[in-house]
């Protein structure tokens, strides 16, 4: 027995106590976590963590910023303070377009601009009329459905369940804002329309004109809806390629101005001195001319002055009597020619 309990322990050179020992061990400790089996507060805090990260707060940040930007938006629907040319305000949806092309607000002007693009693409490729109607007969039916079989099934219909309490309607204080502001959208339209038509702006009326004449040529073969595109294109990054390079674009346009003031000014000087010339010319045929018919106005008046002399009456004593003598006849047959005879021809003898 004493060889044997001197013999070294089997299972790594551990005792059977010690065995006993590391086993209790390992019963008392807690369990291994894994992957697949997570508890869940260790899936609220992963989910708190991905909530409240950079990216989720980058995420907010860009959302109450383009909130923002959206209000802004909204507010700048104020009558402008500088009128037309007429005299007449302008809408306030001039203000409203003025604020959206200009980029103040990058985000809403970017989110308008893919809206009309995305708007213009589904219109070309969407069959939007169809899909209506498709979209409306599967609505009804399956409403009518779930109201037959809910009177079928439960004795009660499912679209009753679901029916509201009370009807959507539209206030007279809500339509009455909806038509003032379709009013004001086609009042900005009209006035726009003049404005450039009689030239209150000469750099808008002749961006309109070479539009308009661009786009006659372009119709020919380009559709309407790629028209429609570039025009919205150009429409919204005209503005923004200007601010970017407001400097620059800036000297470019006063140095083009300063060339066309000067010419103007030699274009005006050179017609100038034309003008007087040939004023000058025409001041002094008139001259000539004025003296000539003054001249010939004297020497009519001057005849006129002189009065004529009353003809000398005559009477039959102032003639001479005409000769009484009787002249004797003038002779008939003196003047006849006498014919000379005709001798009778003499026959020849033989």
């Amino acid at each position: 027995m004493a060889d044997f309990a001197d013999t070294p322990a089997v299972n790594g050179g551990h005792d059977v106590n010690t065995l006993k020992g590391m086993f209790q061990d390992l019963l008392q400790r807690p369990p291994i976590r894994t992957a697949t089996h997570k508890s869940p507060l260790d899936a609220q805090a992963a989910l708190d963590q991905v909530a409240n990260g950079p990216v989720a707060q980058n995420v907010k940040d860009q959302t109450a910023k383009t909130g923002a930007e959206f209000n802004n938006l909204a507010a700048s629907r104020q009558t402008p303070a500088n009128p037309a040319a007429t005299g007449q305000p302008l809408t306030h949806y001039h203000s409203f377009f003025t604020e959206l092309l200009s980029w103040k607000n990058p985000r809403a002007s970017g989110i308008a601009y893919a809206s009309v693009v995305t708007l213009i693409f589904a219109v070309r490729y969407l069959d939007v009329l169809r899909w209506s109607l498709k979209l409306t007969y599967l609505a009804l039916g399956v409403t009518v459905a779930a109201e037959v079989l809910g009177k079928t099934v439960l004795n009660t219909g499912l679209a009753t369940q679901l029916r509201p309490r009370k009807y959507y309607t539209i206030s007279k204080e809500t339509l009455n804002s909806m038509i003032g502001d379709v009013h004001e959208l086609i009042n900005f339209f009209v006035i726009e329309a003049q404005r450039v038509l009689f030239a209150e702006n000469v750099y808008a009326s002749a961006a309109a004109c070479v539009a308009a004449f661009l786009s006659y040529y372009l119709v020919k073969i380009v559709p309407y809806w790629g028209l429609a595109l570039i025009a919205t294109t150009t429409l919204f990054f005209v503005p923004l390629v200007y601010t970017s390079n407001q400097e620059l674009i800036d000297h470019h346009l006063q140095q083009a101005s300063d060339i066309v003031n000067s010419q103007t000014a030699q274009l005006r000087e050179v017609a100038s001195k034309h003008t007087s010339h040939a004023t000058e010319i025409t001041k002094q045929y008139m001259g000539d001319y004025t003296a000539k018919a003054q001249s010939m106005l004297r020497g009519h008046s001057a005849a006129s002055d002189v009065t004529p002399k009353p003809a000398k009456e005559y009477t039959h004593t102032d003639f001479p009597t005409a000769p009484k003598e009787v002249y004797p006849e003038a002779p008939k047959d003196e003047f006849k020619v006498a014919e000379p005879a005709v001798k009778a021809e003499e026959e020849p003898l033989i």
